[in-house]
């Protein structure tokens, strides 16, 4: 395993262990809308290693596991941790956007991180076969990827579940834009890849706001 993979992984168990038995812990370091407009930034990046319970973690760390290697391979270390913690940062931030007027919204995962990391790996290799739960059969790479954007955008707007699908949204803009920042040929090798991706992310941007699936 990378060794910085590793690091990230150790830093998680070890960060949400302390916030699955210290609930002020937990508390003063989780994502939370009012405490972060108050001026409490840090929240925007501690949150992002503490998790709501053993298979949350799992889940993430098995994630960023898969997904990282594939990442760390092609970038090295530096730009891989650029692509997580900007990702990590975007999650934050479009969630922070998205729930402005919800000062007592909190949410807590590594998933920002995370989903950057999986569509910066789909960016290499669109062609990866991945399967999207509840679908119990492999798809392409890309199909998965603009599967995940629709699916964070519908749950998002209609908050659907317990998930923080602001946080998967903007880990997976911030791992799109890095990615295609630090290896442009990616432009001309994946060029309907990147144009289907780029067009439904400029619209959640642009038009967003007007898109409600509440009944």
């Amino acid at each position: 395993m990378n060794r910085i993979i590793l690091i990230l992984i150790i830093a998680n168990v070890l960060v949400s262990l302390k916030g699955f038995n210290d609930f002020g812990f937990f508390e003063k370091y989780k994502f939370q809308v009012g405490s972060i407009r108050r001026g409490e930034k840090l929240r925007m990046f501690t949150s992002g290693f503490l998790h709501v319970d053993y298979l949350h973690l799992f889940l993430n760390m098995y994630a960023l596991y898969l997904f990282g290697k594939v990442v760390a391979v092609n970038f090295g270390e530096i730009n891989f941790l650029l692509i997580y913690f900007g990702s990590l940062l975007a999650g934050s931030m479009y969630s922070l956007y998205q729930h402005k007027n919800e000062y007592y919204y909190s949410a807590v995962g590594a998933s920002g991180g995370v989903s950057g990391i999986i569509f910066s790996a789909i960016l290499l290799y669109p062609d990866m076969s991945l399967i999207m739960l509840p679908i119990p059969i492999p798809l392409p790479g890309y199909v998965f990827g603009i599967g995940y954007l629709l699916y964070s955008i519908y749950g998002m707007k209609s908050n659907l579940g317990n998930i923080g699908h602001s946080a998967h949204l903007g880990g997976a803009i911030g791992g799109f834009a890095l990615t295609l920042l630090l290896k442009p040929y990616i432009f001309t090798k994946e060029p309907m890849l990147v144009v289907i991706m780029g067009a439904i992310i400029l619209g959640l941007l642009f038009f967003g706001d007007k898109i409600n699936f509440k009944k």
